[in-house]
C-alpha cells in the first residue's frame, strides 16, 4: 500500500529572509501546504545585484501584515528605548590618514584607549535591572575576537558569537547571557553577523553599536535586538558609537522612519530627539555626534541615482511588478519627489524609461516635457488649482475656468479671486516663469484664451489624443491630488499656504498670487509685490561666515511669536519699504514669513511657512558694522506663535 501523503493546511517559515537559501529551498519544496506563512524582520535583504528571486516573489507577494518601528512603539508591542548617540573615540591620527580610513584600521578599533572608553561609557548610561544583559555589534570577527579578549581582562565577561557558530553554541551563550546564574553568567554577547538569529534575547537591556550604519533597515534591526519585553525590563538602553562616517545620516532615518530623504527633515529628526518617537523612548545625541551627522547630511547626496535605484528596487521586489507613483507612499518608500528632483531625470517617466528594463512605453519630446513639467511644478500637491484645471482638461474641451471654479467650491472649499485666477492662467500659458526658463517649458502651454472664458489648446488637445500620454499624465495629475489632501489641504486662514510646510522661492510667489515669478536674487530678505498688496518676508536664519557684513543680518526670535528682522542695507525708517512694513495694516499690506535653517542646502532650497506678522511699532536705524551704510530693525509679532518643535529647531538645532 502506498505511503499517504498529508498535504498541511498551513506552513509557518520564521526569518522568511533566508527563504531563497538551499536549505529553506528543500523543506519548501518537501513541503505542499495550502499556505505558506512567512515572518522576517528584513524583508527587504537581498544580493547586492539587485538581482534574482526576492522574499515577496517566493512568498506570491502576498503581505499578510506589516508594522513598522513606529506604529509598533505606538501599539506598545516594544519595550521602550532611551537612545544616546555619543562621539566615539578619536584617536591620534597617522599623518593623512582620515578618521574614517583610521576607524577602518584594526588597531584603532581595538585600541585600549577605545575599550576603556566603551565600558566608561557603558557604565555611566546603564541599564534597566539587576545587572546588565547586554548585546554588542562590531563589524569584523578579528575586531569582535580582540575585543572580547580585552573586555575580559578588564572585568567584563564577554562572548563572540558569529554566523559560523552551532546552534549549541549560540543557545548555550544565550542562556548564559539571560539567565540568573551570577557563577558562569555572561554580561555581554559581542555579534558579528547583524542578521544572527541566535541572539534574539528578550532579556537584553542594554545594547552597544560598534560598527559604523550602512542602511536603516540594518540599525532598526540592530536596534530590534533589544526591543523585546520581558519581566522586570522597563527599558533597553542604546549606545551608538558615532565616527565619521559617510553614512551617519541613516540613524536619524531610521528613527524617524521618514524616507523622504529630505536633508532638511533629518536635521530637523536629530535635533528633536524624542519627539520623533511615540510613547516613553527617548532620543539623544551629544554636540560632537550631532554635528558629524550633520556634516554626513549636508555632504550627502539623496537625488543620487543609486539612493533612487535602491529604493525603487525595494519596493519592485515588494509589489512583483512597476510599482505606480502612488505605491511609494503607500509602502512607505523613498519620497518619490527625489526622483523629479533629480536633474538628469525630471519625472518618473523618463527613470522608467532609462533604468526599467520591463518599461517599453515611449513619448515624443514634447510630450516628455509636459510631464516633466507637471512632475517638477505641480505634483508636490503645494496648491489644488492647476491640478484641478488638469482634471478638468482630460475630459473636457471648453468652459475650463468656469468648471475649475465649481470644483474648488464643490470639493475643496476654497474660492478663487482675480489674482488667484491670473496667476492660475499665466502657470498654464507658460507666461508665469521668468524669461530665463520660459525657454525651458515653451511646449507647456495647457490654455488657450475662448471668449470670456479658455478652453484647451490646440497641442496639448493633440497631445491627448496618445493614450500613453494620458495615462501617465492622469496618473501624475491623481498623485499629486493625493499630495495635496494629504500635506496641503489644512490651508492657513484665507491663504494657499499651509503652516510648517516648506515652500521655494517660486512656490511662495506662485501661491501668492503674484503675475510674474521672480528671481531670489531680486527678492532678496524681502519684496513687495503692488498688484496683490504682499509682502513676504524670506529669512536665512543661519548665516555663512563669508557673506557680505551689507547682506549679513542679525534676524532673530526673541520668542515663539516674536520677531526682530533687519530691513535691506542703505534703508532709514522713511524709506517706502520700511514704511510699508511699519503701516501695513492700514494700507492693506500682507506680511508673510517664511524662515529656512539653512541656507546651504542646494537640493530643497525651501522655507518653513510660520504665518503672518505685524510690525509691533518698535523700530531702530542703525549703521551696519564696518559699513557706511544704514539699515532698520524692526520688532514683528506673529500672529501664530511657532510651533515648540519648529521653533527650536530654527533657533537652537
Amino acid at each position: 500500500m502506498a505511503e499517504k501523503i498529508v498535504r498541511p493546511i498551513l506552513t509557518y517559515a520564521d526569518e522568511a529572509h533566508h527563504s531563497s537559501a538551499d536549505s529553506y529551498k528543500k523543506i519548501m519544496n518537501y513541503f505542499k501546504p495550502r499556505l505558506w506563512l512567512g515572518m522576517t524582520a528584513t524583508p527587504d535583504k537581498r544580493d547586492d545585484n539587485l538581482e534574482g528571486r526576492n522574499i515577496y516573489e517566493i512568498f506570491n507577494h502576498q503581505i499578510a501584515y506589516e508594522i513598522r518601528l513606529q506604529d509598533a512603539m505606538k501599539e506598545d508591542l516594544l519595550c521602550p528605548f532611551h537612545y544616546f548617540g555619543i562621539t566615539d573615540l578619536e584617536v591620534i591620527a597617522d599623518a593623512g590618514k582620515s578618521s574614517e580610513e583610521k576607524f577602518e584600521n584594526f588597531k584603532y578599533l581595538t585600541s585600549d584607549e577605545r575599550v576603556l572608553n566603551v565600558m566608561k561609557q557603558a557604565k555611566f548610561f546603564g541599564y534597566s535591572g539587576e545587572r546588565v544583559k547586554g548585546l554588542i555589534f562590531c563589524s569584523r570577527i578579528d575586531e569582535a575576537r580582540e575585543l572580547s579578549a580585552k573586555f575580559n581582562e578588564k572585568g567584563w565577561r564577554t562572548l563572540v558569537l558569529s554566523g559560523s557558530d552551532s546552534e549549541t553554541v549560540r543557545a548555550a551563550a544565550v542562556e548564559r547571557l539571560a539567565g540568573d546564574e551570577a557563577e558562569d553568567a555572561l554580561d555581554y554577547i559581542i555579534s558579528v553577523d547583524i542578521f544572527s538569529e541566535g541572539v534574539d534575547v528578550p532579556e537584553i537591556n542594554q545594547v552597544i553599536m560598534l560598527r559604523p550604519t550602512e542602511s536603516p533597515i540594518i540599525f532598526i534591526q540592530q536596534l530590534g535586538r533589544g526591543l523585546r519585553k520581558a519581566e522586570d525590563k522597563e527599558y533597553v538602553v542604546v549606545i551608538d558609537f558615532i565616527g565619521n562616517y559617510r553614512n551617519n545620516f541613516m540613524i536619524p532615518i531610521a528613527l524617524s522612519g521618514d524616507r523622504s530623504y529630505n536633508k532638511d527633515n533629518i536635521r530637523r529628526y536629530v535635533t528633536e530627539g524624542g519627539r520623533v518617537i511615540p510613547g516613553a523612548s527617548t532620543i539623544h545625541f551629544d554636540e560632537i555626534s550631532r554635528k558629524r551627522i550633520f556634516q554626513a547630511i549636508d555632504n550627502a547626496n539623496f537625488n543620487d541615482i543609486k539612493l533612487i535605484r535602491e529604493n525603487y528596487m525595494n519596493l519592485k521586489n515588494k509589489l512583483g511588478h512597476i510599482p505606480a507613483l502612488a505605491d511609494f507612499d503607500k509602502y512607505g518608500e523613498m519620497d518619490v519627489l527625489r526622483i523629479f528632483d533629480n536633474n538628469s531625470l525630471g519625472s518618473y517617466y523618463k527613470f522608467l524609461v532609462k533604468y526599467e528594463k520591463e518599461y517599453t512605453t515611449r513619448l515624443s519630446k514634447d510630450e516628455e516635457t509636459v510631464i516633466e513639467f507637471v512632475s517638477k511644478k505641480l505634483a508636490n500637491g503645494k496648491r489644488i488649482h492647476e491640478l484641478e484645471m488638469l482634471k478638468r482638461l482630460l475630459k473636457y474641451q471648453n468652459g475650463i475656468m468656469d468648471l475649475l471654479k465649481k470644483s474648488l467650491h464643490d470639493n475643496y472649499n476654497c474660492s478663487m479671486n482675480d489674482n488667484c485666477a491670473e496667476n492660475v492662467v499665466n502657470m498654464m500659458t507658460n507666461e508665469f516663469p521668468t524669461s530665463a526658463a520660459k525657454k525651458t517649458y515653451s511646449q507647456c502651454v495647457f490654455l488657450e484664451k475662448d471668449g470670456s472664458d479658455y478652453k484647451v489648446s490646440k497641442l496639448f488637445s493633440e497631445m491627448l489624443q496618445n493614450k500613453d500620454f494620458y495615462r501617465i499624465l492622469e496618473e501624475l495629475i491623481d498623485f499629486g491630488i493625493l499630495r495635496y489632501k494629504d500635506n496641503f489641504s489644512m490651508r492657513y486662514q484665507d491663504t494657499d499656504l499651509v503652516l510648517y510646510q516648506k515652500y521655494t522661492y517660486e512656490d511662495a510667489c506662485r501661491l501668492l498670487n503674484w503675475k510674474r515669478n521672480e528671481v531670489p536674487l531680486n527678492i532678496g530678505g524681502y519684496k513687495y509685490d503692488k498688484k496683490t498688496k504682499t509682502f513676504p518676508v524670506f529669512i536665512n536664519y543661519d548665516k555663512q561666515d563669508d557673506i557680505s557684513d551689507t547682506t549679513k543680518y542679525e534676524d532673530h526670535f526673541t520668542s515663539s511669536d516674536h520677531l526682530i528682522a533687519i530691513s535691506k542695507s542703505g534703508r532709514s525708517i522713511e524709506s517706502e519699504d520700511v514704511q510699508n512694513f511699519l503701516k501695513a495694516k492700514e494700507r492693506g499690506i500682507d506680511v508673510q514669513l517664511f524662515v529656512r535653517k539653512n541656507k546651504d542646502d542646494k537640493i530643497s532650497k525651501e522655507f518653513y511657512y510660520l504665518g503672518r506678522m505685524t510690525s509691533t511699532g518698535a523700530v531702530k536705524e542703525f549703521v551696519m558694522p564696518n559699513t557706511d551704510k544704514t539699515a532698520v530693525e524692526i520688532e514683528w509679532a506673529l500672529d501664530t506663535p511657532v510651533r515648540e518643535d519648529i521653533y527650536e529647531y530654527i533657533v537652537n538645532g
